[in-house]
């Protein structure tokens, strides 16, 4: 009996311990919440433990692909990302794209983000739109706005995006729709694993002259690490790449698209850097 007592007392010392270190988490973050960008295709807005400024770089290889910051073959891009206060997240980035005779060229982006749900600690629900403005490879210039939505707490990340887009030429769709969603869970530790899917040109599915060929659709594995005590985050995902819907139109091969016009696959990582 008396043994009994004991253990009841113990118990009822440690467990009210463990429910406040699990809530100093949530309001606080852990480690793998300080991150700024654990989705590769899915941009988030900035949690409270994520907030001030990163650099994030970022390549990949694929083959029948043409990515947002090259071309079929490898890849890289360089970007910064931060907190500008109210609940604005900023973002800008640059990509360079070798040619496979040889020609050298860039890409620009600029987009800010607000949290207009949520965005108050770090765990929980956000919800938030964005403006940015893009100029690509073959120097066409683009306007886009995205929805945001994400969902964090301490084994459980989700992003989701969907994203429209308009380019200043008569050649292009007159918008394009491309959409995002990421999950994660704790494997163990900072180590994250889940799947990252992409839907690209999306209008395909209700448009037979959808002109960038169609609609294409990605489905990946993901892994993401943010290690204790360290400023760095890795994130890698890839996968095949198919297509759902096909147009005949003629493509431009210029056109800022993660996925490829004939099925395929891609390997892409990111490395991110807090300040």
């Amino acid at each position: 009996m008396r043994k009994n007592i004991y253990l009841l007392a113990i118990l009822g010392f440690i467990f009210p311990l463990t429910i406040q270190a699990q809530t100093i988490n949530q309001q606080q973050g852990t480690p793998a919440m300080t991150q700024p960008q654990p989705f590769l295709f899915t941009v988030n807005t900035l949690n409270p433990a994520a907030r001030g400024w990163s650099l994030n770089y970022n390549g990949g290889y694929g083959q029948r692909t043409v990515t947002p910051l090259g071309y079929d073959g490898v890849d890289q891009n360089i970007g910064v990302k931060g907190y500008l206060g109210a609940k604005f997240t900023f973002l800008a980035s640059m990509g360079i794209g070798f040619g496979n005779n040889g020609d050298v060229k860039s890409l620009q982006q600029i987009e800010a983000l607000r949290d207009f749900i949520g965005g108050n600690t770090p765990s929980g629900f956000r919800l938030g739109a964005s403006l940015g403005f893009r100029r690509e490879f073959n120097n066409d210039k683009v306007a886009l706005t995205r929805v945001t939505a994400a969902y964090e707490n301490i084994n459980w990340r989700f992003g989701g995006n969907i994203r429209f887009e308009k380019a200043f030429d008569k050649d292009r769709d007159g918008v394009d729709v491309i959409s995002s969603i990421g999950i994660h869970r704790q494997i163990s530790g900072e180590l994250f694993g889940g799947i990252e899917a992409v839907g690209q040109d999306l209008e395909g599915f209700w448009e037979t002259d959808e002109a960038e060929g169609g609609a294409r659709l990605l489905v990946g594995p993901s892994l993401n690490f943010a290690p204790v005590s360290s400023r760095f985050s890795f994130t890698v995902c890839g996968g095949p790449i198919i297509y759902a819907t096909r147009s005949t139109p003629a493509f431009n091969e210029f056109a800022v698209r993660e996925l490829p016009t004939t099925n395929g696959f891609t390997m892409k990582f990111n490395v991110g850097f807090r300040f």
